[in-house]
């Protein structure tokens, strides 16, 4: 899902998911994030994030927030809270504390999640909720 060059994640994505805005390692940022674009976490944020686009915490990136939605989200370092992604991969280095909603999950051996992973199927809408998961009889 998320393969490519080991040094920066971000260039094997499509143009449309590049980086385009960085929170560099150092900086402590609070507030609400909104937009589109690539983002890459470098730092601590405390406060919510959604962006239409790729989502990067990098292994020095702390994230704490009541919900993170983003289009993919590669998490290297620690997210604490909700997250709704089409896609989401975690890491070796990667610690996410929090309920998960995504279409496609990959963890690598190591990674640390700590909570419910909802699987919604490929076209279901948002606002589906749970009813996404679950299958018909």
């Amino acid at each position: 899902m998320f393969r490519g060059a080991k040094e920066g994640h971000e260039a094997s994505h499509p143009p449309a998911e590049r980086i385009t805005s960085v929170l560099g390692q150092g900086i402590a940022w609070k507030g609400a994030l909104s937009g589109s674009g690539g983002l890459r976490i470098e730092g601590t944020f405390e406060g919510d994030i959604d962006v239409r686009g790729l989502v990067i915490v990098a292994a020095s990136g702390r994230v704490e927030c009541e919900h993170l939605k983003a289009d993919s989200l590669l998490v290297e370092g620690s997210v604490k809270g909700k997250i709704t992604a089409d896609r989401v991969e975690i890491t070796s280095s990667g610690r996410i504390w929090g309920d998960v909603v995504t279409k496609a999950l990959s963890t690598a051996e190591g990674a640390f999640l700590r909570g419910s992973i909802t699987m919604q199927e490929e076209g279901a809408r948002e606002d589906e909720g749970s009813e996404a998961a679950e299958p018909e009889a």
